[in-house]
């Protein structure tokens, strides 16, 4: 049998290129996009909240108050951004200081060598001691000098950002009041209100609405808090922006107890899946 006669099947294998690798840039921006709490988002997230507050709320308190949760919000960035900048006269300063500092040092030395370089009859141990108690003074008030500064920074910052905190830390306490009679009991039929019991209209669903938002509002409120010190790694600040955060979980945490009762007495009545009737303004 001839070679030409041979006869073989060839089979062609096409292979799909693999996809062409992530640049390290965009990777690393990938992921620290994920692990940096961002400004934006934050807005962003409270505005859609105060629409929808307002779609099923319209012109009601807690949704001018997510108004304006959402203009401490615009404002936390450009507040943020000015705790965690270095104040530029306070670091000049502190430079101009140093730089006095490392001089006065040399002078002392170079100074020293002079009086050791001068004939022993004519060097007096007075002169030193002179020269050195002049020197290391002057050295001791410029270092306290630059250490107030450093400290004088540090202290504005921390200003600012309790300053700010404190302001989180009202409107916390302000969303709880807005939910304090938000009583689950109260969406019963059977409810027997006083002359002095505050007026409610909501159906089951409408109070597991309005109580969830309010639980939204404050886990937004600790967000903001800790964005305050994201570039501020105070002990203090961040002490206070913890305890903004574990009082808005407390309150969370009260109200969610709420929405567990009503969805039970919704379940009850069966109205959770019934569509809302007109709002009352």
């Amino acid at each position: 049998m001839n070679d030409s006669d041979a006869s073989e099947d060839v089979t062609i294998v096409e292979q799909t290129p693999a996809p062409p690798p992530v640049p390290a840039k965009k990777r690393d921006a990938s992921q620290r996009d994920y692990r940096i709490l961002r400004d934006d988002r934050i807005v962003d997230t409270v505005a859609k909240l105060e629409k929808r507050i307002q779609d099923r709320f319209p012109d009601s308190g807690l949704a001018n108050l997510c108004g304006e949760l959402l203009q401490v919000a615009q404002s936390a960035s450009q507040t943020s951004d000015l705790i965690g900048r270095p104040i530029p006269s306070i670091r000049w300063s502190g430079y101009l200081l140093a730089f006095v500092l490392f001089a006065l040092i040399i002078g002392t030395v170079v100074e020293s060598i002079v009086l050791f370089g001068v004939d022993t009859d004519e060097l007096r141990l007075t002169d030193i001691i002179q020269t050195f108690d002049a020197g290391i003074s002057a050295m001791i008030f410029i270092t306290a000098a630059i250490y107030f500064l450093i400290s004088l920074e540090a202290r504005i910052k921390r200003q600012r950002a309790l300053t700010a905190i404190h302001e989180l830390r009202s409107l916390a306490h302000v969303v709880d009041m807005h939910q304090l009679t938000k009583d689950p009991e109260r969406a019963m039929p059977n409810w027997l209100a006083t002359d002095h019991s505050p007026r409610t209209t909501m159906t089951p669903l409408q109070l597991k609405r309005y109580l969830d938002y309010c639980t939204e509002m404050l886990s937004l409120v600790g967000k903001i808090a800790a964005l305050y010190i994201t570039r501020f790694d105070d002990p203090v600040a961040v002490a206070a922006a913890s305890e903004v955060e574990q009082l808005t979980t407390g309150l969370s945490r009260k109200i969610w107890q709420k929405i567990i009762t009503t969805n039970l007495i919704g379940r009850m009545q069966g109205s959770l899946n019934m569509p809302d009737p007109p709002l009352s303004t």
